[in-house]
Protein backbone atom coordinates (compact mmCIF):
# COMPACT_ATOMS: atom_id res chain seq x y z
CA UNK A 1 0.00 0.00 0.00
CA UNK A 2 1.24 3.56 -0.58
CA UNK A 3 2.73 5.57 2.24
CA UNK A 4 0.87 8.87 2.01
CA UNK A 5 2.78 11.01 -0.50
CA UNK A 6 5.76 8.64 -0.81
CA UNK A 7 5.80 7.32 -4.37
CA UNK A 8 7.46 4.25 -5.83
CA UNK A 9 10.21 6.46 -7.26
CA UNK A 10 10.91 7.78 -3.74
CA UNK A 11 11.24 4.24 -2.39
CA UNK A 12 13.58 3.28 -5.23
CA UNK A 13 15.69 6.35 -4.45
CA UNK A 14 15.93 5.25 -0.81
CA UNK A 15 17.03 1.79 -1.96
CA UNK A 16 19.67 3.34 -4.21
CA UNK A 17 21.07 5.28 -1.26
CA UNK A 18 21.08 2.10 0.83
CA UNK A 19 23.17 0.37 -1.81
CA UNK A 20 25.57 3.30 -2.08
CA UNK A 21 25.94 3.82 1.66
CA UNK A 22 26.54 0.11 2.25
CA UNK A 23 29.59 0.17 -0.04
CA UNK A 24 30.69 3.82 -0.21
CA UNK A 25 29.72 5.36 3.13
CA UNK A 26 33.23 6.74 3.65
CA UNK A 27 33.01 8.70 0.38
CA UNK A 28 29.82 10.57 1.33
CA UNK A 29 29.30 13.77 3.30
CA UNK A 30 26.69 13.62 6.09
CA UNK A 31 26.69 17.25 7.22
CA UNK A 32 23.22 17.98 5.85
CA UNK A 33 21.47 15.34 7.97
CA UNK A 34 22.88 16.45 11.32
CA UNK A 35 20.11 18.99 11.85
CA UNK A 36 17.19 16.79 10.80
CA UNK A 37 14.14 17.53 13.00
CA UNK A 38 13.23 14.92 15.59
CA UNK A 39 9.89 13.08 15.34
CA UNK A 40 6.97 14.82 16.96
CA UNK A 41 5.03 11.77 18.12
CA UNK A 42 5.85 9.28 20.80
CA UNK A 43 4.87 6.15 18.89
CA UNK A 44 6.75 4.45 16.10
CA UNK A 45 4.88 5.45 12.96
CA UNK A 46 5.72 3.50 9.83
CA UNK A 47 4.69 6.15 7.25
CA UNK A 48 6.58 8.76 9.24
CA UNK A 49 9.67 6.54 9.18
CA UNK A 50 9.41 6.24 5.39
CA UNK A 51 9.06 10.02 5.06
CA UNK A 52 12.12 10.55 7.24
CA UNK A 53 14.08 8.05 5.17
CA UNK A 54 13.02 9.93 2.05
CA UNK A 55 14.02 13.29 3.57
CA UNK A 56 17.38 11.89 4.62
CA UNK A 57 18.00 10.43 1.15
CA UNK A 58 17.10 13.72 -0.55
CA UNK A 59 19.50 15.67 1.64
CA UNK A 60 22.34 13.23 1.05
CA UNK A 61 21.71 13.28 -2.70
CA UNK A 62 21.72 17.06 -2.83
CA UNK A 63 24.81 17.48 -0.66
CA UNK A 64 26.84 14.82 -2.49
CA UNK A 65 25.58 15.77 -5.99
CA UNK A 66 24.26 12.25 -6.68
CA UNK A 67 21.14 13.17 -8.63
CA UNK A 68 22.66 12.50 -12.06
CA UNK A 69 24.05 9.13 -10.96
CA UNK A 70 20.67 8.08 -9.53
CA UNK A 71 18.72 9.23 -12.61
CA UNK A 72 21.09 7.55 -15.07
CA UNK A 73 19.62 3.99 -14.96
CA UNK A 74 16.09 5.25 -15.62
CA UNK A 75 17.33 7.26 -18.59
CA UNK A 76 19.26 4.24 -19.86
CA UNK A 77 16.10 2.15 -19.63
CA UNK A 78 14.15 4.74 -21.63
CA UNK A 79 16.85 4.79 -24.32
CA UNK A 80 16.94 0.98 -24.46
CA UNK A 81 13.15 0.88 -24.84
CA UNK A 82 13.30 3.39 -27.71
CA UNK A 83 15.95 1.28 -29.43
CA UNK A 84 13.75 -1.82 -29.04
CA UNK A 85 10.79 -0.03 -30.57
CA UNK A 86 12.97 1.17 -33.44
CA UNK A 87 14.08 -2.40 -34.08
CA UNK A 88 10.42 -3.50 -33.99
CA UNK A 89 9.53 -0.93 -36.66
CA UNK A 90 12.39 -2.15 -38.83
CA UNK A 91 11.50 -5.84 -38.42
CA UNK A 92 7.79 -5.28 -39.04
CA UNK A 93 8.46 -3.30 -42.19
CA UNK A 94 10.98 -5.88 -43.39
CA UNK A 95 8.52 -8.74 -42.78
CA UNK A 96 5.82 -7.03 -44.82
CA UNK A 97 8.15 -6.15 -47.67
CA UNK A 98 9.43 -9.74 -47.90
CA UNK A 99 5.87 -11.03 -48.38
CA UNK A 100 5.67 -9.21 -51.70
CA UNK A 101 7.23 -11.85 -53.95
CA UNK A 102 7.21 -9.68 -57.05
CA UNK A 103 5.83 -6.36 -58.19
CA UNK A 104 2.18 -7.42 -58.24
CA UNK A 105 1.82 -10.55 -56.06
CA UNK A 106 1.37 -10.76 -52.30
CA UNK A 107 1.57 -14.15 -50.54
CA UNK A 108 -1.25 -13.88 -48.01
CA UNK A 109 -0.50 -16.79 -45.69
CA UNK A 110 3.23 -16.24 -45.73
CA UNK A 111 2.58 -12.70 -44.58
CA UNK A 112 0.18 -13.81 -41.83
CA UNK A 113 2.68 -16.43 -40.65
CA UNK A 114 5.50 -13.88 -40.43
CA UNK A 115 3.49 -11.12 -38.77
CA UNK A 116 1.10 -13.14 -36.60
CA UNK A 117 3.04 -16.39 -36.10
CA UNK A 118 5.98 -15.05 -34.08
CA UNK A 119 3.67 -12.66 -32.27
CA UNK A 120 1.35 -15.52 -31.29
CA UNK A 121 4.24 -17.69 -30.06
CA UNK A 122 5.52 -14.80 -27.95
CA UNK A 123 2.07 -14.15 -26.54
CA UNK A 124 1.53 -17.81 -25.61
CA UNK A 125 4.93 -17.97 -23.90
CA UNK A 126 4.14 -14.79 -21.94
CA UNK A 127 0.74 -16.11 -20.84
CA UNK A 128 2.36 -19.39 -19.76
CA UNK A 129 5.04 -17.56 -17.81
CA UNK A 130 2.54 -15.28 -16.05
CA UNK A 131 0.05 -18.07 -15.32
CA UNK A 132 2.61 -20.57 -14.05
CA UNK A 133 4.86 -17.87 -12.55
CA UNK A 134 7.81 -19.08 -14.62
CA UNK A 135 10.52 -16.43 -14.37
CA UNK A 136 12.37 -17.81 -17.39
CA UNK A 137 9.34 -17.06 -19.60
CA UNK A 138 8.50 -13.64 -18.14
CA UNK A 139 11.47 -11.60 -16.94
CA UNK A 140 14.02 -14.11 -15.68
CA UNK A 141 16.56 -13.74 -18.49
CA UNK A 142 16.32 -9.97 -18.49
CA UNK A 143 16.51 -9.86 -14.69
CA UNK A 144 19.69 -11.94 -14.64
CA UNK A 145 21.22 -9.80 -17.37
CA UNK A 146 20.50 -6.46 -15.75
CA UNK A 147 21.64 -7.68 -12.32
CA UNK A 148 25.01 -8.62 -13.84
CA UNK A 149 25.72 -5.65 -16.10
CA UNK A 150 26.33 -2.96 -13.43
CA UNK A 151 28.96 -5.19 -11.82
CA UNK A 152 31.22 -5.62 -14.78
CA UNK A 153 33.91 -4.17 -12.51
CA UNK A 154 33.06 -6.18 -9.39
CA UNK A 155 36.24 -5.42 -7.46
CA UNK A 156 35.47 -1.75 -6.96
CA UNK A 157 31.99 -0.76 -8.19
CA UNK A 158 31.47 2.95 -8.66
CA UNK A 159 28.65 4.98 -7.12
CA UNK A 160 26.96 5.10 -10.53
CA UNK A 161 27.20 1.29 -10.86
CA UNK A 162 25.75 0.81 -7.38
CA UNK A 163 22.87 3.18 -8.14
CA UNK A 164 22.20 1.40 -11.43
CA UNK A 165 22.23 -2.02 -9.81
CA UNK A 166 19.82 -0.88 -7.08
CA UNK A 167 17.45 0.66 -9.65
CA UNK A 168 17.46 -2.46 -11.82
CA UNK A 169 16.99 -4.74 -8.80
CA UNK A 170 13.86 -2.86 -7.72
CA UNK A 171 12.42 -1.89 -11.12
CA UNK A 172 13.31 -4.83 -13.36
CA UNK A 173 13.10 -7.81 -11.00
CA UNK A 174 10.42 -9.25 -8.75
CA UNK A 175 6.75 -8.44 -9.28
CA UNK A 176 7.39 -4.87 -10.41
CA UNK A 177 10.03 -5.98 -12.89
CA UNK A 178 7.87 -8.78 -14.27
CA UNK A 179 5.12 -6.35 -15.26
CA UNK A 180 7.52 -3.61 -16.40
CA UNK A 181 9.29 -6.05 -18.73
CA UNK A 182 5.87 -7.30 -19.86
CA UNK A 183 4.90 -3.74 -20.82
CA UNK A 184 8.06 -3.36 -22.92
CA UNK A 185 7.48 -6.77 -24.53
CA UNK A 186 3.92 -5.93 -25.54
CA UNK A 187 4.97 -2.50 -26.81
CA UNK A 188 7.62 -4.19 -28.97
CA UNK A 189 5.20 -6.64 -30.59
CA UNK A 190 2.47 -4.03 -30.96
CA UNK A 191 4.92 -1.76 -32.75
CA UNK A 192 6.03 -4.69 -34.90
CA UNK A 193 2.46 -5.45 -35.95
CA UNK A 194 1.43 -1.84 -36.53
CA UNK A 195 4.52 -0.99 -38.59
CA UNK A 196 3.96 -4.05 -40.78
CA UNK A 197 0.27 -3.27 -41.19
CA UNK A 198 0.87 0.41 -41.98
CA UNK A 199 3.41 -0.52 -44.66
CA UNK A 200 0.95 -3.00 -46.17
CA UNK A 201 -1.81 -0.39 -46.29
CA UNK A 202 0.52 2.09 -47.98
CA UNK A 203 1.59 -0.52 -50.53
CA UNK A 204 -1.99 -1.51 -51.27
CA UNK A 205 -2.98 2.15 -51.63
CA UNK A 206 -0.20 2.79 -54.12
CA UNK A 207 -0.29 -0.46 -56.11
CA UNK A 208 -2.67 -3.15 -57.24
CA UNK A 209 -1.74 -6.53 -55.81
CA UNK A 210 -2.93 -10.04 -56.49
CA UNK A 211 -3.27 -12.13 -53.32
CA UNK A 212 -2.04 -15.70 -53.62
CA UNK A 213 -1.40 -18.71 -51.44
CA UNK A 214 0.20 -22.09 -51.86
CA UNK A 215 1.21 -25.23 -49.95
CA UNK A 216 3.34 -28.29 -50.55
CA UNK A 217 2.66 -30.60 -47.63
CA UNK A 218 -0.87 -29.60 -46.54
CA UNK A 219 -4.01 -30.87 -48.33
CA UNK A 220 -5.44 -28.57 -50.97
CA UNK A 221 -8.57 -27.79 -48.92
CA UNK A 222 -6.70 -26.97 -45.67
CA UNK A 223 -6.00 -23.28 -46.32
CA UNK A 224 -9.48 -22.51 -47.70
CA UNK A 225 -10.94 -24.01 -44.50
CA UNK A 226 -8.50 -21.96 -42.43
CA UNK A 227 -9.61 -18.87 -44.30
CA UNK A 228 -13.24 -19.47 -43.37
CA UNK A 229 -12.32 -20.25 -39.76
CA UNK A 230 -10.20 -17.11 -39.31
CA UNK A 231 -12.73 -15.01 -41.19
CA UNK A 232 -15.73 -15.86 -38.99
CA UNK A 233 -15.04 -13.04 -36.45
CA UNK A 234 -14.34 -10.65 -39.34
CA UNK A 235 -17.71 -11.41 -40.91
CA UNK A 236 -19.35 -10.76 -37.55
CA UNK A 237 -17.73 -7.31 -37.65
CA UNK A 238 -19.26 -6.66 -41.09
CA UNK A 239 -16.14 -7.25 -43.19
CA UNK A 240 -16.26 -9.11 -46.49
CA UNK A 241 -13.88 -12.09 -46.73
CA UNK A 242 -13.12 -14.39 -49.66
CA UNK A 243 -15.60 -17.21 -50.14
CA UNK A 244 -14.55 -20.73 -51.12
CA UNK A 245 -14.53 -20.16 -54.92
CA UNK A 246 -12.49 -16.97 -54.50
CA UNK A 247 -10.05 -18.72 -52.15
CA UNK A 248 -9.56 -21.65 -54.55
CA UNK A 249 -9.10 -19.24 -57.46
CA UNK A 250 -6.37 -17.41 -55.56
CA UNK A 251 -3.96 -20.34 -55.41
CA UNK A 252 -0.58 -19.71 -56.97
CA UNK A 253 -0.79 -20.21 -60.73
CA UNK A 254 -4.61 -20.05 -60.84
CA UNK A 255 -4.64 -16.86 -62.90
CA UNK A 256 -5.73 -13.24 -62.51
CA UNK A 257 -8.08 -11.91 -59.84
CA UNK A 258 -10.99 -9.55 -60.14
CA UNK A 259 -11.41 -6.40 -58.02
CA UNK A 260 -13.98 -8.02 -55.72
CA UNK A 261 -11.60 -10.84 -54.81
CA UNK A 262 -8.73 -8.44 -54.19
CA UNK A 263 -10.91 -6.29 -51.94
CA UNK A 264 -12.07 -9.33 -49.98
CA UNK A 265 -8.47 -10.49 -49.46
CA UNK A 266 -7.40 -7.01 -48.38
CA UNK A 267 -10.22 -6.90 -45.82
CA UNK A 268 -9.27 -10.37 -44.62
CA UNK A 269 -5.60 -9.42 -44.24
CA UNK A 270 -6.11 -6.14 -42.35
CA UNK A 271 -8.93 -7.60 -40.26
CA UNK A 272 -6.86 -10.64 -39.27
CA UNK A 273 -3.95 -8.43 -38.20
CA UNK A 274 -6.30 -6.34 -36.08
CA UNK A 275 -8.35 -9.14 -34.52
CA UNK A 276 -5.62 -11.72 -33.96
CA UNK A 277 -2.65 -9.40 -33.45
CA UNK A 278 -3.25 -5.78 -32.49
CA UNK A 279 -6.36 -6.15 -30.28
CA UNK A 280 -4.94 -8.97 -28.08
CA UNK A 281 -1.70 -7.04 -27.66
CA UNK A 282 -3.56 -3.90 -26.68
CA UNK A 283 -5.54 -5.91 -24.14
CA UNK A 284 -2.50 -7.50 -22.46
CA UNK A 285 -0.60 -4.19 -22.66
CA UNK A 286 -3.38 -2.46 -20.75
CA UNK A 287 -3.43 -5.31 -18.21
CA UNK A 288 0.34 -5.11 -17.77
CA UNK A 289 0.24 -1.34 -17.26
CA UNK A 290 -2.44 -1.72 -14.59
CA UNK A 291 -0.56 -4.52 -12.84
CA UNK A 292 2.68 -2.54 -12.97
CA UNK A 293 1.05 0.43 -11.23
CA UNK A 294 -0.63 -1.91 -8.74
CA UNK A 295 2.64 -3.69 -7.89
CA UNK A 296 4.44 -0.35 -7.52
CA UNK A 297 1.79 0.83 -5.06
CA UNK A 298 2.24 -2.38 -3.04
CA UNK A 299 6.03 -2.16 -3.08
CA UNK A 300 7.52 -2.19 0.43
CA UNK A 301 11.02 -1.62 1.71
CA UNK A 302 12.60 -4.57 3.47
CA UNK A 303 12.83 -3.01 6.94
CA UNK A 304 14.36 -6.22 8.31
CA UNK A 305 17.68 -5.35 6.63
CA UNK A 306 20.45 -4.21 9.02
CA UNK A 307 20.62 -0.83 7.24
CA UNK A 308 17.00 0.02 8.09
CA UNK A 309 17.21 -1.48 11.58
CA UNK A 310 20.08 0.87 12.40
CA UNK A 311 18.39 3.89 10.83
CA UNK A 312 15.16 3.18 12.66
CA UNK A 313 16.96 3.47 16.00
CA UNK A 314 18.65 6.70 14.90
CA UNK A 315 15.86 8.47 13.02
CA UNK A 316 12.91 7.46 15.18
CA UNK A 317 14.36 8.45 18.54
CA UNK A 318 12.19 10.80 20.51
CA UNK A 319 13.35 13.76 22.56
CA UNK A 320 11.87 14.38 26.00
CA UNK A 321 12.65 17.02 28.58
CA UNK A 322 13.39 16.11 32.18
CA UNK A 323 11.81 18.75 34.42
CA UNK A 324 12.07 19.34 38.16
CA UNK A 325 8.77 18.76 39.96
CA UNK A 326 9.49 19.68 43.59
CA UNK A 327 11.60 22.46 45.12
CA UNK A 328 15.24 22.44 44.14
CA UNK A 329 18.13 24.83 44.75
CA UNK A 330 19.02 24.49 41.06
CA UNK A 331 15.62 25.75 39.96
CA UNK A 332 17.08 28.07 37.34
CA UNK A 333 18.96 25.37 35.47
CA UNK A 334 17.92 24.51 31.93
CA UNK A 335 16.19 21.20 31.47
CA UNK A 336 18.36 18.48 30.03
CA UNK A 337 17.74 17.01 26.62
CA UNK A 338 17.45 13.24 26.82
CA UNK A 339 17.10 10.93 23.82
CA UNK A 340 15.32 7.65 24.30
CA UNK A 341 14.81 4.88 21.76
CA UNK A 342 11.45 4.97 20.12
CA UNK A 343 11.16 1.24 20.66
CA UNK A 344 9.82 1.53 24.22
CA UNK A 345 7.36 4.31 23.51
CA UNK A 346 5.86 2.42 20.57
CA UNK A 347 4.57 -0.45 22.72
CA UNK A 348 0.79 -0.14 23.17
CA UNK A 349 -0.75 0.18 26.62
CA UNK A 350 -2.41 -1.79 28.03
CA UNK A 351 -0.88 -4.96 26.64
CA UNK A 352 -0.52 -8.60 27.65
CA UNK A 353 3.20 -9.24 28.23
CA UNK A 354 4.45 -12.81 27.92
CA UNK A 355 8.03 -13.98 28.31
CA UNK A 356 9.61 -16.78 26.31
CA UNK A 357 12.12 -18.83 28.31
CA UNK A 358 13.47 -15.82 30.22
CA UNK A 359 15.60 -16.02 33.34
CA UNK A 360 15.06 -13.90 36.44
CA UNK A 361 17.88 -11.47 35.60
CA UNK A 362 16.16 -10.30 32.41
CA UNK A 363 14.57 -6.89 32.88
CA UNK A 364 11.32 -5.64 31.37
CA UNK A 365 10.50 -1.95 30.77
CA UNK A 366 8.83 -0.26 33.71
CA UNK A 367 5.60 0.14 31.74
CA UNK A 368 5.23 -3.61 31.19
CA UNK A 369 4.54 -6.38 33.68
CA UNK A 370 5.24 -9.93 32.58
CA UNK A 371 2.07 -11.92 33.09
CA UNK A 372 3.57 -15.31 32.31
CA UNK A 373 6.95 -16.78 31.38
CA UNK A 374 6.60 -19.65 28.90
CA UNK A 375 9.10 -22.38 29.75
CA UNK A 376 7.27 -25.65 29.09
CA UNK A 377 4.11 -27.13 27.56
CA UNK A 378 2.01 -26.30 30.61
CA UNK A 379 2.88 -22.60 30.58
CA UNK A 380 2.44 -22.58 26.81
CA UNK A 381 -1.12 -23.86 27.20
CA UNK A 382 -1.75 -21.21 29.87
CA UNK A 383 -0.41 -18.52 27.51
CA UNK A 384 -2.71 -19.68 24.72
CA UNK A 385 -5.67 -19.53 27.13
CA UNK A 386 -4.73 -15.97 28.15
CA UNK A 387 -4.41 -14.92 24.50
CA UNK A 388 -7.86 -16.28 23.70
CA UNK A 389 -9.39 -14.43 26.65
CA UNK A 390 -7.84 -11.01 26.05
CA UNK A 391 -8.46 -8.55 23.25
CA UNK A 392 -5.44 -6.36 24.01
CA UNK A 393 -2.20 -6.37 22.01
CA UNK A 394 0.29 -9.12 22.87
CA UNK A 395 3.91 -8.33 23.72
CA UNK A 396 6.32 -11.27 23.58
CA UNK A 397 9.60 -10.77 25.42
CA UNK A 398 12.68 -12.72 24.34
CA UNK A 399 16.32 -12.68 25.47
CA UNK A 400 18.21 -10.58 22.92
CA UNK A 401 21.52 -12.38 23.57
CA UNK A 402 19.97 -15.77 22.80
CA UNK A 403 20.23 -17.43 19.40
CA UNK A 404 16.75 -17.37 17.76
CA UNK A 405 16.48 -21.09 17.03
CA UNK A 406 13.68 -22.99 15.32
CA UNK A 407 12.04 -23.93 18.60
CA UNK A 408 11.54 -20.30 19.58
CA UNK A 409 10.34 -19.48 16.07
CA UNK A 410 7.83 -22.33 16.14
CA UNK A 411 6.53 -21.18 19.54
CA UNK A 412 6.14 -17.55 18.46
CA UNK A 413 4.44 -18.65 15.24
CA UNK A 414 1.95 -20.75 17.20
CA UNK A 415 1.19 -17.86 19.55
CA UNK A 416 0.75 -15.53 16.56
CA UNK A 417 -1.67 -17.94 14.88
CA UNK A 418 -3.91 -17.98 17.97
CA UNK A 419 -4.29 -14.22 18.38
CA UNK A 420 -6.35 -11.73 16.43
CA UNK A 421 -4.74 -8.77 18.21
CA UNK A 422 -1.57 -6.96 17.25
CA UNK A 423 1.58 -8.86 18.16
CA UNK A 424 4.79 -7.16 19.32
CA UNK A 425 8.24 -8.64 19.92
CA UNK A 426 10.56 -6.97 22.43
CA UNK A 427 14.25 -7.90 22.68
CA UNK A 428 15.20 -7.85 26.37
CA UNK A 429 18.66 -7.87 27.89
CA UNK A 430 20.29 -8.32 31.30
CA UNK A 431 21.70 -5.31 33.22
CA UNK A 432 25.21 -6.78 33.24
CA UNK A 433 25.13 -8.24 29.74
CA UNK A 434 27.32 -6.91 26.96
CA UNK A 435 25.67 -5.16 24.00
CA UNK A 436 23.94 -7.49 21.59
CA UNK A 437 25.86 -8.05 18.37
CA UNK A 438 24.34 -6.53 15.25
CA UNK A 439 24.05 -9.87 13.46
CA UNK A 440 22.19 -11.33 16.45
CA UNK A 441 19.70 -8.46 16.39
CA UNK A 442 19.23 -8.91 12.64
CA UNK A 443 18.55 -12.61 13.24
CA UNK A 444 15.70 -11.70 15.61
CA UNK A 445 14.25 -9.34 13.01
CA UNK A 446 14.36 -12.13 10.43
CA UNK A 447 12.59 -14.44 12.87
CA UNK A 448 9.89 -11.79 13.30
CA UNK A 449 9.54 -11.60 9.52
CA UNK A 450 9.12 -15.37 9.31
CA UNK A 451 6.41 -15.21 11.99
CA UNK A 452 4.51 -12.40 10.27
CA UNK A 453 5.42 -9.70 12.81
CA UNK A 454 5.99 -6.32 11.10
CA UNK A 455 9.42 -4.75 11.51
CA UNK A 456 7.85 -1.73 13.23
CA UNK A 457 6.51 -4.10 15.90
CA UNK A 458 9.97 -5.38 16.83
CA UNK A 459 11.46 -3.23 19.58
CA UNK A 460 14.74 -3.34 21.48
CA UNK A 461 15.53 -2.55 25.07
Amino acid sequence: MPFNNTSFADLVRIEQMRKIESAKAEDLSYASIQDMPKPTGSNFNYPDFIRRLDLRARRLIQENALNDALQQPHQQFIRARRICLGVAILLGSLASSQAVSDAVTLNIYWLLAVLLGFNMISLLLWISGITLNLQSLSSGVVAQLVSWLPYRNKQEPTIAALATHAWWENCLTGTVGKWRISVVTHQFWLTYLLSGMVLLILLMLAKQYHFTWGTTLLPDNSLPRLTQFLGAPLQAMGLTIPDDPQTVASRIGAGKQDAETRTAWANFLIGSLLVYGVFPRLLVLGLSLIMQKWSERRFRLDLYLPYYIELRQRLMARAIRAEVIDADPQAGAKPAEITLPSAHSGIPHPALALGIELDQATQWPDTLHCRLNIVDQTTQDEALALIRQTGTPIVLGVAAHRVPDRGVQRLIKELADHTSSKLWLILLSKPSASPVANNREVAWFRLAEACGIPAEHVVTR
